[in-house]
């Protein structure tokens, strides 16, 4: 157990098993504890009540917020897996209240991709999980067991992508999508859907997911006219996005739906 007095003449507990090493240019938060044979960076920062489990690696440029916890054997803010990287000074940004699992890992920017790989909040990143270069993930998220994200990707909030999925570079997966387990994912997932398979395939709307995540029966009713106009016509999407702005009254969740098949630049799953 160490103490130290801070600027605010608040006294700091930290719990830093004697075997873990600590760099003494790393900032640590406080109530954070670090378990043995944890290694922690020169520029690693570390908010507030923080668990960082044995044998986990946090490195580079790595900013976390509050209250995440690391089980053992991550690797943090590791160097990207990316050829074009030549050893340039990239970031990872980590928000508040994540659960990261066993032997996670996750990748800093690239040049290619501003430098930065961006995690939300309240997040869930079960075992074996990576998260690749420049990928920015959203809140509430949900990443199942060895499943990955590849350099590039953006994971909307309150999504779920079940075990052993592969994610294309590049490609996007809209809030509230679900994947299901074993999928490969090459073109955009469109908000609010149901996707499963290899190759994959939309099979519906996510209705247990809006209505856990409080989308009234309404909204709902507006989702499934999209997704009927956009799956059970012959429309092109340019034609799908003029007839949803014709038939359906405005909300939220319509207006973010449009807005995400205006910006798939990898083309849509459908």
């Amino acid at each position: 157990m160490t103490m130290k007095l801070v600027e605010s003449k608040v006294v700091a507990i930290r719990e830093i098993h004697e075997t873990a090493i600590v760099h003494p240019g790393a900032v640590i938060g406080r109530n954070v504890v670090i378990g043995p044979y944890a290694i922690i960076g020169e520029n690693v920062v570390i908010g507030d009540n923080c668990i960082i489990g044995p044998n986990v690696v946090i490195e580079g440029w790595t900013t976390i917020g509050e209250g995440n916890r690391f089980y053992h054997g991550g690797s943090i803010g590791c160097e990207p897996q990316d050829l074009k990287f030549k050893g340039e000074k990239s970031f990872l940004v980590i928000g508040d209240n994540n659960i990261f699992r066993e032997n996670v890992t996750i990748s800093r920017g690239t040049e290619g991709g501003g430098l930065e790989t961006r995690i939300g909040s309240n997040s869930l990143f079960m075992a074996y999980s990576h998260v690749a270069h420049d990928c920015q993930v959203g809140n509430h998220v949900i990443i199942g067991n060895c499943s990955a994200l590849a350099g590039h990707v953006v994971v909307e909030d309150r999504a779920i992508i079940s075990g052993l999925t592969g994610v294309h570079q590049f490609t996007k997966v809209g809030k509230m999508a679900m994947i299901g387990a074993c999928s490969k994912i090459v073109k955009d997932i469109p908000p609010f859907v149901l996707v499963d398979g290899n190759p994959a395939k939309v099979s519906g709307i996510n209705v247990v997911g809006l209505r856990r995540n409080g989308i009234v029966s309404e909204v709902r009713d507006e989702i499934k006219k999209a997704y009927r106009i956009l799956y059970r016509s012959s429309l092109t999407i340019s034609r799908a996005i003029e007839q949803m702005e014709q038939e359906l009254q405005g909300s939220q969740e319509i207006d973010h739906f449009i807005r995400f098949l205006r910006n798939a630049e990898r083309g849509i799953l459908r």
